[in-house]
């Protein structure tokens, strides 16, 4: 191999190269659902549903059209993607935050796994695209919902679902790296705290404009960028500055990832 053909690999640190296995952590939890797990995993059906009649039937009508870049947008149709991608957020955030910690510290799964051939990369990536699955099956439902309400203007919001899991990838990723810094269920506090203003503040409800002088920090915001995306696949907008949206997405993923599988090294091999 070249060293141009080397350098992407450069970036991705060895636990995750290395990994061979992470199916396995997908094969343990399936069978952990198969046993009765699937009562919390199907509640999260009911969330686009009752989210996406309250802006249909309540707030849409009372705010009408919305003024974005320009374009006046019905409100439904303007908030719905937004909620689409908090909803990918919230699946792959909690998912990777207290079930992980249960089972770093009390359950001590890991321990156990890495007393096989597997290594931290495999566990790194099998538990985040096991929340990234999650995140991914409810931004399904959501679509769905948004389809049957009649709430998608473009075709192009079919690509909304790909960006979903990029989202929901991204936040089970920054949510497992922060989990293995917790030390107490009491540090959770720190979970709503972070992500309320995330989902508040993500030109989630507003267009970006309407923040005036301050609409640069919301662009801080690693949900903004998933909105923004998914609002213009609904609307058929899409620009360039898509890409730039994603490539924020896609090096926290990275970060999360790779900070992950080096903590887990950490903690449990040294």
């Amino acid at each position: 191999m070249s060293v141009i053909d080397a350098t992407p690999l450069r970036i991705v640190p060895p636990q995750i190269r290395h990994a061979r296995r992470p199916q396995r952590m997908l094969e343990r939890q399936w069978m952990v659902n198969r046993a009765g797990g699937w009562a919390i995993f199907v509640t999260g059906f009911f969330e686009p549903l009752f989210y996406l009649l309250s802006i249909r039937v309540g707030f849409g009508a009372l705010v009408g059209d919305v003024d974005d870049n320009g374009t006046l947008i019905p409100y439904a149709e303007f908030v719905a993607p937004a909620l689409m991608a908090a909803s990918a957020m919230n699946g792959a955030v909690y998912e990777s935050t207290m079930n992980i910690f249960f089972k770093l510290k009390y359950e001590k799964l890991y321990d156990a796994v890495l007393a096989t051939p597997m290594t931290s990369g495999d566990v790194a990536l099998g538990e985040i695209l096991n929340a990234t699955i999650r995140g991914a099956v409810y931004s399904a439902a959501f679509l769905a919902t948004m389809g049957a309400l009649d709430m998608t203007a473009s075709w192009w919001s079919l690509l909304m679902l790909p960006v979903a899991v990029l989202i929901a990838f991204s936040f089970s990723a920054i949510g497992m790296a922060a989990t293995t810094f917790m030390r107490s269920w009491a540090d959770f506090e720190y979970v709503p705290a972070v992500m309320l203003p995330l989902f508040l503040f993500s030109a989630t409800f507003y267009p970006l404009s309407s923040y005036g002088d301050w609409a640069w920090v919301v662009q801080f915001s690693p949900l903004y960028h998933g909105v923004a995306t998914m609002r213009g696949l609904n609307n058929g907008d899409v620009t360039w500055a898509m890409l730039a949206h994603i490539g924020v997405l896609v090096a926290l993923a990275i970060g999360g990832l790779t900070l992950t599988a080096r903590r887990i090294e950490r903690l449990l091999l040294r």
